[in-house]
């Protein structure tokens, strides 16, 4: 949400461009970061390291970026019930940052990533806001007390 302001909410304001934007450039990120990770790996066949080095370096990205992808695809849905688990797993969507760029580009396509939770949110909110704006009778200094009407002896 943090490409959109409050745009999500109306879809105005070049929502749509913006959403565009975005899909464009978390791809053109993920693919980017592909070319680094490559060269990378060409430095590794440089240095000879062996078959096995190369073959787990490309596991461990391709497991976390497979794992990045699934928890920022949830973040989207829902907030996480454990936050210090959540923050935790930073270092490991740090390094398999191409899924959580994947992720962020496919939810792109359909909507702005994580407006669906917080639009659930915003209405929660704002039917409280109402319930809440409804139910004043206007200035409470205005109103009749029975209690202050008693006279005293």
């Amino acid at each position: 949400m943090r490409f959109f302001g409050t745009t999500w909410v109306d879809h105005d304001g070049g929502y749509g461009l913006r959403r565009a934007g975005v899909a464009v450039g978390s791809l053109a990120a993920a693919a980017a970061g592909c070319l680094v990770l490559r060269f990378a790996y060409q430095g590794l066949e440089t240095a000879e390291t062996g078959g096995f080095v190369n073959a787990l370096v490309v596991v461990m990205f391709a497991v976390c970026s497979a794992i990045a992808f699934r928890k920022t695809w949830e973040g989207f849905a829902r907030r996480p019930a454990d936050p210090a688990r959540d923050e935790s797993l930073r270092s490991l969507r740090m390094i398999g940052f191409i899924g959580a760029l994947l992720a962020y580009f496919f939810r792109s396509l359909t909507e702005a990533p994580g407006e669906k939770l917080r639009r659930g949110e915003y209405e929660t909110a704002l039917a409280q806001y109402e319930k809440r704006r409804s139910t004043r009778a206007g200035n409470p200094a205005a109103r009749k007390n029975p209690k202050r009407n008693t006279k005293r002896k």
